[in-house]
């Protein structure tokens, strides 16, 4: 978010063009900057990926838990099944360890998915305000870049974009980097 805030900083203090709403920026900087962000989206897919590894294991962790709960269910069943009079009470305990083995298993894994959908949906913000402050500075610099070619050209029936103005519009955008 760092990278996001020097953008608008940039764009705040650049020179402003007088009777205009146009910034003036040094365009290489900005554009360090977005070269920056575009490296820093692939940081946090990485993160993302953490997660999704750190989800399989804790699956991988639970089912070695069922196995392991599983199979102490079935050396107590065959225990109670050699006494005959405890066969019916033995297969009930076997049913009752398996499906409480289930259970648990089907509880870790639905909290890993929870947990997961939480990152990425926060992930997912992010990396839309991202997007739309990289879009913004792109405007803006198009906007400055049109500007100053209309006036090479020798336009005139062009106003000329006085340095240092801003219009309210302008400082909508820079100050609400979500529009």
């Amino acid at each position: 978010m760092h990278l996001v805030e020097r953008l608008e900083e940039l764009l705040a203090e650049g020179r402003r063009v007088p009777l205009t709403s146009r910034v003036m920026i040094d365009q290489n900087y900005a554009l360090d900057l977005i070269d920056q962000l575009r490296m820093t989206i692939p940081e946090e897919v990485q993160a993302a990926r953490r997660v999704n590894a750190e989800i399989d294991r804790l699956l991988e962790q639970a089912r070695e838990e069922a196995e392991h709960i599983l199979a102490r269910a079935q050396e107590q069943a065959t225990y109670l099944i050699e006494e005959r009079e405890l066969t019916r009470q033995a297969e009930e305990m076997s049913l009752e360890i398996v499906r409480q083995a289930r259970a648990e298993g089907e509880t870790v894994k639905q909290g890993a998915d929870d947990y997961a959908i939480e990152v990425l949906s926060k992930l997912e913000v992010e990396v839309i305000r991202t997007l739309k402050s990289i879009r913004i500075g792109l405007e803006i610099l198009e906007e400055r870049r049109d500007a100053s070619a209309a006036a090479a050209e020798g336009d005139a029936d062009a106003p000329v974009e006085a340095e240092g103005e801003f219009d309210e519009s302008d400082q909508e955008l820079a100050a609400d980097p979500r529009r």
